[in-house]
C-alpha cells in the first residue's frame, strides 16, 4: 500500500473515534446509571421511534404524504377538460378538495397562512367552472371578486397562459415562445437546454412540442373564464410582464428582461412569416428526448407538471388514447392521487428515498439496532435504489461513472446530491452501528488515484485478528454491497462539486443568471446554483468518513458556505423553509468537519437561532420569509423546525444550554399521545415564492432525531463527567 494511501485520512469502526455527533453506535445510552434522568424524555422517544417504525413499508422504506397547495388538483382538472374528462367522478371530487382550500377572502394561496397567489386562484377558479360550480355561487362570486381585486387574470405566470391557450381562452401567441428548436442549440452555446435545471428542462421540452403544435380544446362560451380579466382575453399583451423572480447577484449593463422579450417578439414574427426551416427536425429531436425519459421513471422527471405537459406533447405527437406510453402517463398521474371521503388531491412526487433515509438515521439515533429487521431491510431497499446508469448529470458531472440516488421510486435519470448525501449519511451510520467489534476497519478517502478522471475515490480496508477465514470472507461479503454503494456515492457527489465550491442539486455548474430572465422563467427556479444547505449536509456526509476541513474539497466548500453566510449571521434554505432549515444544517456541516464550535462565525449562527427562539420554546418560520426579509425566522411554531434549531444547537455545543432545554420541552409538551405531533405548516420548499411542500413525515422524524440526539449527548457527557470523577478520586 502506497504512502499516499497510508498518509489518507481514516474511519475507524472498532472503538473510540471520532463520528458525527449524534451518530448512532449501538445502545441509545452506554451504561444504564447514565441514562437521561428525564423518563418523559426517554418516554418521547420510545413513543416516536414506535409511531415510526409503525409506518415502514414490508419492502422497508417509509413514505409520507408530501402536499402542495391546489395548483395540483386545478392543473389535473385542466388536464381533464383537454381530454374531454371534465365531467367524471375524479374532476368533481378533486373540485371539492380545490373548494375546501379557499381562502375566507375569495382566493387561493400557496401555503397555509399566506395571501391569494393569483395563477392558483385562477386556475382553481377556472376548474370550478369546468366541473360544473355556477359562477353565480357564493364561492366563485367570491372567488372572482378577490381575483379581480388582485389584478385580475392579466397577472398569471406563463404556466397558466399555457393552461389557458390549451383550452382556447386565449391563443398561443400570447404565451412566452418555447420552440423546439432549442434542442438543436449545441452544448458549447450558452442557452442550450442543459444550462437550465433539471426540472426545467423536464417542463420546457414537451412545452415546445405544445409550441409547435399549439393543440386547442375549445370549450363552451359558458366555461370560460372572460370574468376574470379587468379587459379580456385578446388584449392580453403578447409578452410577459414583471415576474416573481430573485435579484441577479451580480449587476450586468445588459437588461436582460428587455433584450429575451424583444427575442420573443422576434421569434413569433419569423414564425408568423414562416421561418421555420428546422421545425421538423426539431420537434423529432425534442420527442425522442421526452420518451426516452419515460424508461425507469415514475413518468417524465417522476413530478406531476413535466408528466402533465408529457400527456398534451404525447398526444400532440399523435397518441391515441390506447398508446401504452399516453396510458403509463396518465397512470403515473393516478398513482399521486389520494383519495380521502368526497375529494380527490394530488402529490407533487413521491419521496420514498428521501423519507427512508432521514427515518434511518432518526431510528438510528433513537438506538434501533443496525441488524434489526427494520433497519436491514431499510439498508436493503435504499441499496435496490442506487443509480447504475447515466443520465442529464452526464453532460457536466467531472465523474461520468453512474452513482447516488433519486427522490421518488424511479427516476433513474435524475439522482439528486440531496437524496444522494442523505442516504450516505444513512448507509454510514447504519454501518457503524453495526456490531463490528471483532473487525479494524477504515475508510480511505484518496486523491490522484492512478487511473481516474477525478480526485477522489473511497475505499475500505478490513481487518481481522485470529479470524477462520471462512468466515472472516462471509462476513466480508455481506458488507460490499453497502461499502461498494458509499465509494460510488462519494465519487458521484465529489464529481457533482462546483467551480464555486458548493453543491447544486441536480446539475454541476448550473448557474448561468440570465437565464432567469427568459419570459418563461417565472417559476424562480430556472437554473440550480450552490446552495448552502445542500453544500453543508454533503461536509456532514464526508465527514462521517474521515474528511477533515483541510482536504481540498472541504476547503472549498468552506470558502463557500462563509461567503454566503447572511448579514445577520443566518444562512439561506433553498430546500427548506428557510433561514432556520439553512442555519442548522450548516452548523452541522461546519462542526462535522472540523470547524471549532468557538469559531466566531458559527457563535454568531447559534445566536441567530437563539434569537429567533419563541416564548413557547419552539421555533417557526413562514415561507413568507422568502418574499419579505424581515419575516425571516418568525412563524408559527412548528416541530420541524424547531427539531431542526435543536440539531443546529446541539452540534455547536449547546445541549446544556436553555434554548436547548427549552426546545425539548417545547417537543414534549406538544407530542401527541400517539407519539407523533401535529403540524400544518409547509416547511418544505419546492420553488422559493412559487410552490412549497409539506412533508408529512417531518414531525416525525425530525423531532425523533432531536430528541434522541440530545439524550445521547447528554449521555455520553455524563459518562465522561463520570470518568472524570473515578480518575479524580484515583
Amino acid at each position: 500500500m502506497s504512502s499516499e494511501w497510508l498518509s489518507a485520512p481514516r474511519f475507524r469502526f472498532d472503538g473510540p473515534h471520532s463520528i458525527p455527533a449524534g451518530s448512532a453506535a449501538g445502545e441509545l445510552w452506554p451504561r444504564e446509571e447514565h441514562a437521561p434522568r428525564s423518563p418523559r424524555l426517554l418516554s418521547a422517544i420510545e413513543r416516536t421511534r414506535d409511531y415510526l417504525l409503525a409506518l415502514q413499508a414490508p419492502e422497508g422504506f417509509w413514505v409520507g404524504e408530501l402536499e402542495g397547495d391546489t395548483i395540483l388538483e386545478s392543473e389535473y382538472i385542466l388536464l381533464l377538460a383537454y381530454l374531454g374528462r371534465a365531467d367524471t367522478l375524479p374532476a368533481h371530487l378533486l373540485s371539492n378538495y380545490i373548494l375546501k382550500q379557499q381562502l375566507p377572502g375569495g382566493g387561493w394561496a400557496i401555503f397555509p397562512g399566506g395571501p391569494l397567489e393569483i395563477s392558483a386562484s385562477v386556475k382553481a377558479y377556472f376548474a370550478l367552472k369546468l366541473t360544473g360550480h355556477s359562477p353565480d355561487s357564493e364561492p366563485l362570486m367570491r372567488a372572482r371578486a378577490a381575483i379581480r381585486a388582485a389584478g385580475g387574470a392579466e397577472r398569471v405566470n406563463s404556466f397558466t397562459r399555457y393552461y389557458l391557450a390549451l383550452l382556447g381562452i386565449i391563443p398561443y401567441d400570447k404565451c412566452p415562445a418555447v420552440p423546439p428548436e432549442i434542442m438543436l442549440v449545441p452544448q458549447w452555446c450558452p442557452f442550450n437546454i442543459h444550462e437550465m435545471s433539471a426540472w426545467s428542462r423536464t417542463i420546457l421540452v414537451p412545452l415546445s412540442l405544445l409550441w409547435a403544435f399549439r393543440p386547442r380544446h375549445q370549450l363552451h362560451e359558458a366555461h370560460g373564464i372572460r370574468e376574470l380579466f379587468l379587459t379580456s382575453p385578446e388584449e392580453l399583451p403578447a409578452v410577459m410582464g414583471p415576474s416573481v423572480v430573485d435579484p441577479l447577484k451580480k449587476a450586468t449593463w445588459v437588461n436582460w428582461e428587455r433584450l429575451f422579450r424583444g427575442v420573443d417578439r422576434a421569434i413569433k414574427l419569423a414564425e408568423r412569416c414562416g421561418l421555420k426551416p428546422l421545425r421538423r427536425l426539431a420537434i423529432r429531436r425534442a420527442a425522442d428526448w421526452m420518451t426516452a425519459r419515460f424508461a425507469d421513471s415514475d413518468g417524465l422527471g417522476a413530478i406531476f407538471p413535466p408528466i402533465i405537459w408529457s400527456v398534451v406533447a404525447l398526444k400532440c405527437l399523435g397518441h391515441g388514447d390506447d398508446s401504452p406510453l399516453l396510458k403509463a402517463a396518465l397512470g403515473e398521474l393516478e398513482k399521486l392521487s389520494i383519495r380521502e371521503g368526497e375529494t380527490i388531491r394530488l402529490e407533487p412526487c413521491r419521496s420514498p428515498v428521501w423519507d427512508t433515509a432521514i427515518a434511518t438515521i432518526a431510528l438510528c439515533e433513537a438506538g434501533v439496532a443496525a441488524d434489526s429487521p427494520a433497519i436491514t431491510s431499510a439498508v436493503n431497499w435504499l441499496l435496490s435504489k442506487e443509480v447504475t446508469t447515466t443520465g442529464d448529470w452526464t453532460v457536466r458531472s467531472l465523474s461520468k461513472q453512474p452513482g447516488g440516488w433519486f427522490f421518488e421510486f424511479n427516476n433513474c435519470f435524475y439522482p439528486d446530491v440531496d437524496d444522494t448525501a442523505m442516504v450516505l449519511i444513512a448507509l454510514s451510520r447504519a454501518l457503524s452501528a453495526r456490531d463490528l467489534s471483532s473487525w479494524r476497519a477504515e475508510y480511505l478517502l484518496t486523491d490522484g488515484v492512478p487511473g481516474s478522471n477525478l480526485g477522489m475515490e473511497v475505499s475500505t480496508v478490513l481487518a481481522q485478528r485470529n479470524a477462520d477465514s471462512t468466515e472472516a470472507l462471509a462476513e466480508i461479503e455481506s458488507l460490499r454491497p453497502m461499502l461498494g454503494a458509499i465509494s460510488r456515492g462519494v465519487r458521484w457527489l465529489a464529481g457533482m462539486q462546483n467551480r464555486d465550491g458548493g453543491w447544486g442539486a441536480f446539475d454541476r455548474d448550473n448557474d448561468r443568471e440570465i437565464f432567469t430572465r427568459v419570459p418563461f422563467a417565472d417559476h424562480n427556479a430556472m437554473i440550480d446554483p450552490s446552495t448552502a444547505d445542500l453544500t453543508a449536509r454533503v461536509l456532514e456526509m464526508l465527514s462521517g468518513l474521515g474528511m477533515t476541513q483541510e482536504h481540498p474539497v472541504a476547503r472549498r466548500a468552506l470558502d463557500f458556505l462563509w461567503k454566503n453566510q447572511e448579514h445577520d449571521h443566518c444562512w439561506f434554505g433553498r430546500w427548506g423553509v428557510n433561514f432556520i432549515y439553512g442555519t442548522w444544517q450548516t452548523l452541522v456541516g461546519l462542526v462535522a468537519i472540523g470547524v471549532p464550535a468557538s469559531d466566531p462565525r458559527i457563535r454568531r449562527g447559534v445566536a441567530w437561532l437563539k434569537m429567533h427562539q419563541q416564548e413557547s420554546g419552539g421555533w417557526g418560520e413562514s415561507a413568507a420569509s422568502y418574499d419579505d426579509p424581515r419575516l425571516r425566522g418568525k412563524g408559527p411554531a412548528t416541530a420541524s423546525q424547531t427539531a431542526w434549531a435543536i440539531l443546529g444547537l446541539c452540534a455547536a455545543g449547546e445541549v446544556e444550554s436553555a434554548a436547548v432545554e427549552s426546545g425539548v420541552q417545547y417537543l414534549l409538551e406538544t407530542q401527541r399521545d400517539d407519539g407523533g405531533w401535529d403540524e400544518e405548516q409547509f416547511t418544505g420548499t419546492g420553488f422559493p415564492r412559487v410552490f412549497y411542500l409539506r412533508y408529512h413525515l417531518y414531525c416525525i422524524y425530525f423531532p425523533l432525531m432531536a430528541l434522541s440526539r440530545v439524550a445521547r449527548l447528554r449521555s455520553n457527557r455524563s459518562v465522561e463527567s463520570g470518568a472524570t470523577k473515578m480518575t479524580n478520586d484515583e
